[in-house]
């Protein structure tokens, strides 16, 4: 019997959609019907709350990258209001995907639950924001997914310890993850996940893998290590502007890690008898009977 959880794949669109609602909704279509994926996630902040006016009017960093003079008109330009996330989440009931949004603040967290997606993820770079946090535990019934990127050991064990608290640790998705956009091979650190099975296996809902890297393979070990939620950045051109587009899988790459962890899932089980039907045959045909 198969003892590994479904995969359950969640393509990360995040800002990818380039500000447009068309894009959006293409990406969205494709991720549904061609990538066989379980869920779409976006991302929602309120610039002001989350940026100091010093951040909100400096230059982006990598003006190349940039949708804006400033790094906080470039926030705005990809950023939907709560009534376009409401027209995103619509679109994903009428195709049959689930929508999901990450959270920067606690104003798109409240902005957010208030269309009650079946989850909200929190983002590595904000999981320390127990303000949030509280409000989520307390308001928001769905489950709440947490990456743990840039993250020490202590930090995520009084993670865990607020939503025990909070009696909340049983709707929780913990993630391994290295924030990095791409992170080479070496700084991926799968076995983590190990550490997070063995402490947190029986306390939380799931762990999962938020990955930055290139290609599939390194997200079917981490299947096979025991993460059974995979989520991925996802674009349908890596050559974009914009700073994830390059650590994203297009439509081709995300379809055959829908495919390949479908597979592996399958495959991951004992034999229920010594010699399977589909090796008699062959046994019958080619094994020497004279031994």
């Amino acid at each position: 019997m198969n003892t590994y959880k479904k995969p359950y794949v969640i393509a990360e669109i995040g800002c990818n959609h380039k500000g447009e609602m068309h894009i959006a909704k293409e990406l969205i279509k494709i991720a549904k019907i061609f990538c066989n994926v379980d869920a779409v996630k976006f991302q929602k902040r309120n610039n002001v709350e989350l940026l100091t006016e010093e951040q909100y009017n400096a230059p982006h960093p990598n003006p190349s990258n940039s949708y804006g003079d400033t790094y906080g008109a470039h926030r705005e330009y990809l950023e939907f209001n709560v009534q376009q996330h409401a027209e995103l989440k619509a679109y994903c009931e009428e195709i049959g995907i689930v929508y999901s949004t990450s959270v920067w603040d606690t104003t798109s967290a409240k902005e957010i639950a208030s269309l009650n997606p079946e989850f909200i993820k929190i983002p590595s770079a904000c999981n320390n924001n127990y303000e949030m946090l509280g409000w989520l535990c307390d308001n928001y019934t769905g489950e709440i997914h947490i990456s743990t990127g840039m993250t020490t050991k202590h930090e995520t064990e009084d993670l865990v310890q607020f939503f025990e608290n909070k009696g909340r640790n049983h709707d929780l998705v913990l993630y391994n993850c290295t924030s990095g956009y791409p992170v080479p091979f070496e700084d991926v650190c799968l076995l983590d996940i190990n550490l997070l099975l063995a402490k947190y296996g029986d306390k939380v809902k799931h762990i999962g893998f938020s990955g930055h890297h290139l290609g599939i393979a390194v997200d079917i070990a981490a299947f096979t290590l025991g993460a059974n939620v995979i989520e991925r950045h996802y674009t349908l051109d890596r050559t974009w502007k914009g700073t994830d587009h390059a650590a994203s899988l297009e439509p081709e790459g995300l379809r055959k890690l829908s495919r390949d962890l479908k597979a592996v899932h399958n495959a991951l089980h004992f034999k229920n008898q010594d010699i399977l039907p589909i090796e008699q045959v062959q046994r019958d045909k080619l094994k020497n009977k004279k031994v």
